[in-house]
């Protein structure tokens, strides 16, 4: 289930892996190409607001200097002084005299025939001069000018002046006075930007296009052109972005695939199993042979995977065992154990349990000041609490003499487990000082067979005799066995004959009944401390 789980996930992080970098590639050129029109249309906008400030300082000019004439209004001097002006100013199509609101005469001579009366004006510019966004004089033949007015005089500009720039086809333009009235436009903008351009942000899009405003001192000019304008510019940004949006798809689903891996690897598997605290303990009952009573247990990590499963030591063990991890192990067994077997042992000074430690445990040291941690306040006697160690965890004799006499000084026992499968056993027994010997299921399988290593065993019980240490027989599983053993002198012993490896609660109660049947309790195994 949590392996099917985990593919899943991975199967969904790795289609996101490489969906999302290509999406973001493709939405980055879009974001690109949409700010590289934006900028472009902010410089048309741009540009279209100094033409027609410069429109309007060319006909403040005229106007100002119109205003200086010292001749008789109108007369032939007059109109050719006004012509002359229209023809020295690039930027005003024909200048008027006005007197009492009435057209008097114009660079072009006599006013027409009917009144013309000047207009009221949209708006007057910082520098005074008034505006009229658009008027319809006869000489334009229908065409709306934008007329400038500064006393007695008024000047005419084309506005399609404002809008005389190079653009894009479909690029639109719309120039307005700071009011909002529009004076020129380029391409017919929609009306739906020229009715608010007075409200618009500085760049911005709609439904059809995307725009870009400037706002001069009198004028406001908006830019536009149609969203899918930007089309051809994202094409040359994806011919970048989206090389680099497959590469990095391609390593982000390479990195799911390779933590995937990672996780799902037994490595992987046991991490998280030693974060998420997944070991429970059970309890091999350790049996007295001559009485059959149980006097204590051994203490034996399993794994059990969230879907229930059990995950046998020897699969794992050594795994922990080579990468750091059994450390933490060890310490969450004694924590269980000792939350699981408080009252019983609290009940029992007699009872014990055996907590196997790791060759790094034994080098270092490092279990004894976390086990008067974890034993602290708890009422739990280091004499109740044994540790037990294979051979390879003696390599460093020095090491694990140093740990093993500091071990019994504060009160605990220890162990040689496994013995005779590893090297130089002999050698540790001889200079460790140890005080029991627990002989591997190895050597009892052989107990009465033809086996070459059948003789090996009396062997071994006659080196731990010699040496003053327990023997603790491991793995009996027939009754002749446990014969053969009790017949040797052997002290103790555990294996399928008696129990298997029992929870907490199944072991309180095999104790519990141990106790019952046979009387009372066993002589404990004790040493002398020194």
């Amino acid at each position: 289930m949590e392996r099917s789980r985990i593919v899943v996930i991975a199967g969904i992080l790795a289609a996101l892996g490489a969906i999302l970098p290509m999406l973001a590639a493709y939405y980055l050129s879009w974001s690109i190409a949409v700010r590289n029109e934006q900028a472009q249309l902010a410089r048309l906008a741009d540009s279209a607001v100094m033409r027609a400030d410069s429109a309007l300082k060319e006909a403040t000019r005229a106007l100002k200097t119109a205003n200086r004439f010292g001749m008789p209004a109108c007369a032939e001097a007059h109109v050719s002084a006004m012509r002359s002006l229209v023809v020295n100013t690039a930027a005003i199509e024909d200048i008027g005299y006005f007197e009492n609101g009435l057209l008097r005469c114009t660079s072009w001579g006599a006013p027409p025939r009917h009144l013309v009366r000047s207009p009221p004006a949209d708006f007057t510019t910082d520098n005074g001069i008034e505006v009229i966004a658009r008027t319809y004089p006869t000489i334009s033949t229908g065409i709306a000018m934008t007329a400038f007015r500064d006393r007695s005089y008024t000047a005419l500009t084309n506005p399609v002046r404002f809008v005389d720039v190079i653009a894009e086809p479909g690029t639109r333009i719309a120039v307005a006075t700071r009011t909002g009235i529009v004076v020129s436009t380029l391409n017919e903008p929609h009306a739906s930007l020229t009715a608010r351009l007075a409200d618009l942000p500085k760049t911005g899009k709609d439904a059809e296009d995307l725009f870009a405003t400037s706002r001069g001192s009198n004028w406001i000019a908006v830019a536009s052109a149609p969203s899918i304008a930007i089309l051809n510019d994202m094409d040359r940004e994806r011919l970048l972005l989206l090389p680099a949006g497959a590469l990095i798809a391609a390593l982000m689903v390479g990195l799911v695939v390779w933590l995937s891996r990672r996780r799902l690897s037994p490595l992987g598997e046991l991490s998280i199993a030693v974060q998420r605290r997944e070991f429970v303990v059970h309890y091999q009952p350790l049996i007295e042979l001559k009485s059959g009573i149980c006097v204590g247990a051994e203490a034996l990590v399993r794994w059990r995977r969230p879907d229930g499963q059990m995950v046998r030591p020897d699969l794992f063990i050594p795994l922990a065992e080579e990468n750091g991890l059994i450390e933490e192990i060890t310490d969450q067994v004694i924590y269980a154990m000792i939350a699981e077997l408080r009252t019983v042992l609290l009940a029992d000074r007699s009872l014990h349990i055996a907590v196997n430690l790791a060759a790094d445990d034994i080098k270092s040291g490092r279990i004894l000041p976390m086990m008067d941690t974890a034993l602290k306040s708890t009422g739990i006697l280091p004499q109740q609490i044994w540790l037990e160690a294979t051979e390879r965890g003696f390599m460093d004799v020095k090491s694990a003499r140093a740990t093993i006499e500091e071990a019994r000084r504060r009160g605990h026992s220890v162990a040689i487990d496994d013995f005779g499968t590893g090297y130089s056993s002999l050698q540790y027994l001889q200079e460790l000082p140890l005080d029991a010997l627990k002989i591997d299921k190895s050597f009892i399988d052989t107990i009465g067979t033809d086996s070459a290593t059948s003789s090996i065993t009396p062997h071994i019980i006659d080196i731990a005799k010699s040496l003053n240490l327990h023997v603790v027989a491991e793995g009996i599983e027939r009754q002749e066995q446990a014969d053969y053993l009790i017949e040797r002198g052997v002290q103790y012993g555990q294996g399928w004959l008696f129990s298997k490896a029992l929870p907490a609660a199944e072991f309180i109660a095999f104790y519990n009944n141990s106790k019952r049947q046979r009387g009372a309790g066993p002589a404990v195994i004790r040493r002398e401390i020194a």
